[in-house]
């Protein structure tokens, strides 16, 4: 109990907004099938996402280019998976923690709600 406790403080928890969207993730050959030649980068984000203490330490992991949306997507955030591709999550806690100046504070958020994988804001 001490050490799944010790896990879960260490490593960001990951859920997925509908069950339809976690099925696509559950496997490498399922990942493969859905998304094609972005499989690997999806499948090495989701494990970047998974190792990471929290969300400030995505910001250090550069080919995943972490940020924040913006204007009507704040609070969102995404990590790149291609050029224009992206996965979007957002902070999986209520209330979101906050920096004084009203920013989402990442070294607080440890918990992330995957909306979408591969979309294309731009």
């Amino acid at each position: 109990m001490i050490l799944l406790l010790l896990f879960c403080t260490l490593h960001m928890n990951l859920r997925y907004s509908t069950r339809k969207l976690e099925k696509t993730v559950e496997t490498f050959s399922a990942i493969k099938k859905h998304y094609g030649i972005w499989g690997k980068q999806i499948s090495q984000r989701l494990a970047d996402l998974t190792s990471a203490k929290n969300l400030a330490d995505m910001y250090t992991i550069r080919p995943a280019h972490c940020h924040e949306l913006k204007a009507d997507r704040a609070t969102e955030f995404a990590v790149s998976i291609s050029r224009n591709h992206r996965i979007i999550f957002i902070p999986d806690h209520d209330p979101i923690p906050r920096k004084e100046d009203g920013g989402v504070d990442v070294n607080q958020v440890n918990s992330v709600i995957i909306t979408a994988i591969g979309e294309d804001y731009h």
